[in-house]
């Protein structure tokens, strides 16, 4: 008799890391809607550095930052299914943020060209995630690729 647990496979690592940075995103998503969460929330632009809206009352967002929130982490826990896909969304999206770092040192604050937008808190977080994802998704399938060789 077939079981539910004999027809379910087991997430490997990268695929339970990529499904939990994915689901992490989607609340930081929501939660940068909420009023009390997110101080300002009244103040909340589309985009731009005019958006007053301070998630967790430290990190600057707008609508367009909370979108790109839920559709990185919408992207995580779909890619989060394969193995190589897991693989890419920590790798790529590492990549990703390491390039809104970059983006967010170059840019001025007070700049149009700052729509995301972002302020010296996000940038340090953008650094660490880019930092984290990518580390995760090369450690974690470290053996893994070596064995393809």
């Amino acid at each position: 008799m077939d079981t539910i647990s004999s027809r379910t496979t087991a997430r490997t690592p990268v695929q339970t890391a990529a499904l939990v940075v994915g689901v992490v995103f989607l609340l930081v998503g929501v939660l940068g809607f909420i009023p009390g969460i997110t101080r300002n929330v009244d103040q909340l632009q589309l985009a731009g550095h005019h958006s007053d809206a301070m998630l967790l009352g430290v990190f600057e967002v707008s609508i367009l930052h909370n979108i790109v929130h839920l559709l990185f982490g919408v992207a995580g826990v779909t890619l989060a299914r394969t193995w190589s896909g897991a693989r890419s969304y920590l790798i790529g999206g590492g990549a990703v943020y390491l390039v809104l770092w970059l983006y967010g040192l170059l840019v001025g604050h007070d700049s149009a060209a700052n729509f995301v937008p972002v302020n010296n808190a996000d940038n340090w977080l953008h650094l660490f995630l880019g930092l984290g994802m990518a580390a995760l998704g090369f450690l974690l399938t470290r053996r893994a690729v070596h064995d393809r060789i």
